[in-house]
């Protein structure tokens, strides 16, 4: 099994008052394919952030980060965009559906950005949220979704195009128990199917589905 995401001595401050707060220090990790890892940590630990920088959405002060064995923190402009397009999916707090799209437009749409024809994405959209129990909600706008729906669409659409490496961020800290409960499965479905899941939370429940791990505290990335 092959490491998909690696990251060294990530670090990343913000502007804070007249100084510099470091909201990552330092942080090291590996998670390979088909292993989902959990970063457990209280709100404002720097879960987000770490997460932005191995995603190659944000870029470090200091460290380096691969994917797929690809240097993100060294790529720029439309190079990066298209490979993380192809390469990472990703899973917030907040599905962020486009709300009068439907449930299989909102899917397909991933896969029409990558090239794929109308039909072609709209048939394998369909197919993932038959997978998933939705086969009777794909025709609903996102704003007629339950939360619980939203985000579960939301989770497909990242998976749909079978990302090496799925970064979930808080994805079930508005669920409720039952539906988090769903939720967390289908990041074990996707780790087993071979993706590499990095699930940042503060609950330990959700961290206990998880194969490893981490602890962050204060922007510290130890191992739980």
């Amino acid at each position: 099994m092959g490491d998909v995401l690696v990251a060294q001595g990530l670090c990343r401050s913000f502007p804070s008052g007249e100084g510099r707060a470091l909201a990552v220090r330092e942080a090291s990790l590996r998670v390979g394919e088909g292993e989902l890892v959990a970063v457990l940590g209280r709100s404002g630990a720097g879960k987000s952030s770490l997460l932005l920088l191995c995603g190659g959405i944000d870029l470090p002060d200091a460290g380096r980060a691969w994917v797929a064995g690809q240097e993100v923190t060294a790529m720029r402009g439309a190079a990066r965009d298209g490979f993380l397009r192809r390469t990472v999916g990703w899973v917030f707090q907040s599905a962020g559906l486009l709300p009068l799209l439907t449930a299989v437009e909102n899917v397909s749409l991933t896969l029409r950005l990558l090239g794929r024809s109308e039909a072609e994405a709209s048939a394998a959209a369909r197919r993932a949220l038959d997978a998933v129990g939705l086969s009777e909600r794909t025709e609903h706008r996102g704003e007629e979704l339950s939360g619980g729906e939203q985000q579960r669409v939301a989770v497909v659409r990242a998976l749909v195009k079978a990302p090496a490496l799925l970064l979930a961020d808080e994805p079930t800290a508005q669920l409720d128990s039952e539906t988090a409960r769903s939720v967390l499965a289908l990041l074990r479905h996707a780790a087993a199917s071979g993706t590499a899941v990095l699930l940042a939370t503060h609950d330990g429940a959700a961290a206990g589905e998880a194969d490893r791990v981490l602890v962050m505290e204060d922007g510290c990335l130890s191992e739980g």
